[in-house]
């Protein structure tokens, strides 16, 4: 059957890595263009160029375009961070956020910026490979690169592939993994590993023999600190709580940025970009000050310990349970003067507003769900003279900053911090004051 080619001038960028135009009075959207171009599309994927736009550059990975990881490596940086500038501001317009102050942009090298890949493991005609999914489709992908991971992971990748290859321990162990996680400090000089096992038969691996594993990757990868093992929480059916099964060497990694030490154990959540980490943290605590501040969905203290320096107090909220600990540890190491509390978001504000509490500032830095409607109308209720709400999904952003500015704040600062180069992801950072302060 013929498929109906359409050619299409592209128009605008769409959040998800779409550019959409018009043709024959209807909306076309299509990965891998870029507003200007006149392409010709087919079936719903791009099938030619016909004027490309002077943006336009060769991607640098071998992937692109199969990978699901990346987006936008076919567009210059600049371009890029124009591009999720535009896509902020559509966003927030369909929300009716129209009086807003101009988006900062903040970027840093747009390559080698991950401080950690999560890498699903299989074999493929008889050999160990790692690798991520094919866009668009469950399907395993073996890749030979990775240009947006920083170079020490990727020489920790390719050193499990090779040692699969020539040792029987490595092979078994790799073999029985569904995904291995990689986490470097940001100057690489450490990192961490994290294998997932596919199935409870994995239990006939003693704890020596997970040690040799390790020690042979030692040997090949110095930088290695830390490793641990456990069941695939997705195929065991269980609740991820921590990594239970087999460790060996160091839990975590001491991760410096903006002049702190933080202590972030495998398996906790912490900012990827390792080039921003001190510009976000900038934004979001420098030249603030006060009696009390709230660091809601606070992870392992990324905020709380910078807050530290000009607030008296900080109450710092995780509800996860491996981020929770390391949270813990910030309350020693900070004599008290950060109060860890391990609980929902929402349970500690509901119960805040009972108690009528009132801080100088809230920070909160939610997963891509978002606050939510509840959590910003108790937000509301409170009244906090100002808010820095971090986020790294721009619909659930609009979506709460609608609720935030009909609850009494306005937006004073609109930040787009590029943590994601090459992607269509975004974080944002803004900061709202309640209009009669």
């Amino acid at each position: 059957m013929n498929v109906a080619v359409e050619t299409v001038r592209l128009e605008k960028a769409l959040y998800g890595g779409l550019i959409e135009g018009t043709a024959d009075g209807k909306q076309i959207s299509v990965s891998y263009a870029l507003p200007g171009e006149l392409v010709e599309i087919r079936d719903g994927e791009l099938a030619a160029v016909l004027e490309p736009s002077p943006a336009r550059i060769a991607p640098a990975c071998v992937h692109f375009g199969q990978c699901g990881g990346c987006q936008y490596q076919h567009a210059s940086y600049p371009t890029q961070t124009e591009l999720k500038a535009g896509i902020l501001r559509v966003l927030f317009a369909a929300e009716g956020l129209t009086e807003l102050p101009p988006i900062q942009p903040h970027t840093a090298d747009p390559w080698g910026y991950r401080n950690r890949v999560r890498m699903r493991v299989a074999v493929v005609a008889g050999k160990v490979q790692v690798g991520y999914s094919r866009r668009a489709s469950n399907e395993f992908l073996p890749i030979a690169m990775c240009p947006i991971a920083a170079p020490l992971l990727w020489r920790a990748a390719e050193a499990l592939i090779r040692l699969a290859a020539e040792d029987a321990t490595c092979r078994r162990w790799l073999a029985a993994a569904t995904e291995v996680e990689l986490f470097c400090a940001p100057d690489e000089s450490r990192l961490q590993i994290g294998l997932f096992l596919r199935d409870a038969d994995t239990a006939r691996f003693e704890k020596e023999g997970f040690t040799g594993f390790c020690e042979r990757v030692k040997a090949a990868v110095p930088e290695l600190t830390g490793a641990g093992m456990k069941l695939d929480p997705e195929l065991s059916r269980r609740t991820r709580k921590g990594w239970d099964g087999a460790n060996w060497g160091a839990a975590g990694l001491n991760y410096d940025a903006a002049g702190t030490k933080y202590w972030v154990s495998r398996g906790a959540f912490f900012q990827v970009n390792r080039f921003l980490v001190e510009e976000l943290v900038a934004l979001v605590a420098a030249g603030r000050k006060g009696a009390l501040a709230w660091d809601l969905f606070a992870g392992v203290g990324l905020f709380s310990q910078a807050l530290a320096a000009g607030f008296d107090r900080i109450v710092a909220v995780e509800g996860g349970e491996v981020a929770a600990l390391d949270l813990a540890q910030v309350e020693r190491k900070t004599s008290g003067k950060v109060q860890a509390v391990h609980a929902p978001t929402l349970d500690f504000l509901r119960a805040q507003v009972l108690q009528r509490t009132r801080p100088e500032l809230i920070v909160m830095d939610p997963p891509r769900a978002g606050v939510g409607a509840e959590g910003c109308h108790l937000l509301g209720r409170l009244r906090a003279p100002e808010l820095v709400y971090v986020s790294c999904d721009p619909v659930t952003l609009a979506r709460d900053l609608k609720v935030l500015t009909g609850a009494g704040y306005r937006v004073d600062q609109l930040h787009m911090v590029d943590l994601f180069p090459q992607t269509f992801h975004m974080e944002s950072v803004v900061v709202l004051r309640f209009a009669d302060q």
